[in-house]
């Protein structure tokens, strides 16, 4: 990020000022009692100790605080700091504090004033400066780290980006190095924070690049969005394993990807055709087929390429749920979307099958003349000619698609598939 960029003024207060950690000072001192667990310690007789650096606010013996994500409330009886025992502990402060009501505790949760608790939700509007080499991309999976709480975190909408010269908004669909926009993130599990507005110190984050574990952005959080409060998950009565018994099967995803042209649907199709006559349940999500109804929003951008494989992986893990074998036959250009579809699904349950297929096999194929087409110019942002293919690094399966016929690669993932017990 350009360190002399001049950030704009919201309410009077500069983003920059905003963004950056301050010192502990009386404005910090005087907010509500935060401590970010860093680590959870057992003392004599199995005493809990709750340890952390205390971001904000001051907390004393005697005091009634509460445990989020979860709502424990605790009454400290101790609080020991790196010289000994403390009455109480100001922001800045390491410390350990022990107390009646703590039987469960974990790293990463906040211990918080008891009557000003700070915000628990995993959707939030936030402004975050970009910093990445690689442009944001809305849908695409980065790790957050607010303190010990680290999470998963997709950018669920791009509102706007914030001109710093005469602090406009401008409409765009992606954000790139000293850029800063304002956004809906969704995290994968309920984080603990408060707006900027009530306690800067605890809206800060960090975003980091989940291959490279690259910091690529900063941000701080403007309020929590009212839906993610407002809708809990419903349990049903049947279940993944109910569906998938009265199937006689294990449900699965195989994720057929290469370039277009390589065969991935003709082998995905009869690949079903194998199954279905010998009793599986199954279904194709063909990229072609999903684009005139589901994703017939959705063009060839980058942006639009990360959240066509969001919508695919979720529906497929929806397939799943109902006992289903799918195949998902999409080029699925990018590995951090293949990675995060697999990570919607339990570890057996995901398939990555690789067809493999050089792009001057695949273009002398070309079943649908979309290379041609491309060559001329015809087609922006096609695959493998003006927009990337990051070819899996390790595939579950890899089928090399111009060394042998359909009927064999098909032969091949069936008896893989076997052996794996999928089938």
């Amino acid at each position: 990020m350009n360190q002399n960029h001049e950030l704009p003024r919201l309410d009077g207060e500069s983003l920059a000022s905003l963004f950056e950690a301050a010192e502990p000072d009386e404005q910090v001192v005087s907010k509500p009692f935060r401590m970010p667990l860093a680590a959870i310690v057992e003392a004599d007789g199995g005493i809990v100790g709750l340890t952390g650096t205390i971001a904000s606010g001051r907390v004393a013996v005697g005091d009634q605080v509460v445990l989020l994500p979860g709502g424990a409330r605790v009454t400290v009886g101790r609080i020991d700091g790196p010289a000994g025992a403390l009455q109480e502990a100001r922001p800045g402060d390491d410390v350990t504090v022990f107390g009646d009501g703590v039987h469960e505790a974990s790293a990463g949760q906040v211990l918080a004033a008891g009557d000003y608790q700070p915000n628990v939700a995993d959707q939030f509007a936030a402004h975050v400066i970009w910093s990445g080499p690689e442009s944001m991309l809305p849908g695409r999976l980065y790790r957050l780290e607010m303190g010990p709480q680290r999470v998963r975190v997709t950018v669920s909408a791009l509102k706007h980006k914030v001109r710093p010269e005469d602090v406009t908004h401008e409409a765009v669909t992606t954000l790139v190095d000293g850029e800063i926009g304002y956004c809906n993130l969704s995290t994968e599990r309920p984080i603990v924070f408060d707006g900027h507005d009530d306690n800067p110190t605890m809206a800060r984050f960090e975003l980091f690049d989940r291959q490279t574990d690259k910091r690529v952005g900063a941000g701080l959080i403007a309020f929590a969005l009212r839906r993610a409060t407002n809708i809990a998950w419903q349990a049903l009565e049947v279940n993944k394993d109910a569906r998938a018994d009265l199937k006689g099967q294990r449900p699965c995803v195989l994720w057929f990807t290469g370039l277009s042209g390589a065969g991935k649907s003709t082998i995905a199709s009869l690949l079903e055709k194998r199954l279905h006559a010998i009793g599986r349940h199954t279904y194709v999500l063909d990229g072609d087929n999903v684009r005139h109804g589901l994703n017939k929003d959705l063009g060839f951008t980058d942006v639009d390429r990360v959240e066509n494989i969001r919508r695919i992986g979720e529906t497929a893990k929806l397939f799943v749920d109902a006992g289903i074998i799918v195949m998902v036959s999409f080029i699925s250009p990018f590995r951090m979307e293949r990675r995060m579809a697999r990570d919607l699904l339990e570890e057996h349950e995901f398939v990555e099958v690789f067809v493999d297929a050089p792009l001057e096999v695949c273009e002398e194929r070309d079943p649908k003349g979309l290379y041609k087409k491309a060559r001329a110019g015809k087609i922006k942002n096609f695959t493998g000619i003006d927009s990337v293919y990051e070819p899996p690094e390790r595939a579950d399966i890899r089928l090399a698609a111009d060394e042998a016929s359909v009927d064999e690669l098909v032969e091949m993932l069936l008896g893989d598939l076997e052996r794996r017990g999928l089938i």
